[in-house]
């Protein structure tokens, strides 16, 4: 395969650099959504079972640490302690 590379006189440039001018409130306002604009946006959904995945495997991790607080309390650890003997003692 021929593949083009950028060269050193494509990179550059012989204009000066511009300043951009200020957005005015005109230019900030978004064209209205219609149905195709809306499926041109929102119609690829690349990569969204990756977000999905990392979002519930956040959610797995934070929960996993509360528990781990949870277990940690003297409290907790007596419960746990008091509820393993009865259930050995149980004749």
């Amino acid at each position: 395969m021929n593949q083009i590379r950028p060269t050193a006189t494509t990179i550059r440039s012989s204009a000066p650099h511009k300043v951009a001018a200020p957005i005015t409130p005109a230019a900030r306002t978004l064209p209205p959504l219609t149905r195709g604009r809306a499926a041109l946006l929102f119609g690829d959904d690349t990569g969204a079972a990756t977000a999905e995945y990392a979002i519930a495997t956040m959610a797995a991790v934070a929960f996993a640490g509360l528990l781990v607080v949870i277990m940690r309390s003297d409290e907790v650890r007596g419960i746990l302690t008091d509820l393993v003997r009865r259930a050995l003692t149980v004749a």
